[in-house]
């Protein structure tokens, strides 16, 4: 049996939007521990994305980018009697916050010859609009646990 989760750190909310949620996004583009680095990425993509979409809170358009991104359902794999099955399981919240994190981050530094702000900016538009490599990877990633679904019962 799993032991129970432990009480985790809580990340501090970022000093300019007072969202714990960009607080946490800044430390997981933060490499080395490198923050301030980090959080001039974000803020930096930040106007980008309240210049080119003309909104108030860019803040918003990042919500909604990460709620789109999150996958519902994700496949863990399960041995039974000597087979390893692919099974549909439904993703945690934080899990489904996290892996929206690390698939726009993967995206964003998958592009090549622009500035880090910039790719980022671009891959959280496109994210919040439904379109992108992020999203590209949540939908391959439903679409597995969809073939899957003749497995569900093997879920634990």
């Amino acid at each position: 049996m799993r032991r129970p989760v432990k009480n985790r750190n809580i990340a501090q909310a970022d000093l300019k939007y007072h969202s714990v949620r960009v607080g946490k996004f800044i430390n997981s583009v933060m490499w080395d521990g490198k923050k301030s680095t980090a959080e001039k990425v974000v803020y930096d993509a930040f106007d980008i994305i309240k210049e080119k979409m003309k909104v108030e809170n860019p803040v918003e358009v990042f919500d909604t980018a990460i709620r789109n991104v999150g996958p519902q359902m994700e496949i863990r794999s399960r041995r039974v009697g000597g087979a390893n099955y692919q099974v549909p399981r439904e993703v945690r919240p934080e899990r489904r916050q996290a892996l929206a994190f690390r698939w726009i981050l993967l995206a964003a530094r998958g592009g090549k010859g622009k500035p880090m702000a910039q790719k980022l900016a671009t891959e959280l538009m496109a994210a919040a609009a439904n379109e992108g490599s992020a999203i590209k990877k949540r939908e391959d990633t439903h679409r597995m646990a969809e073939a899957n679904k003749a497995f569900a019962h093997f879920a634990w």
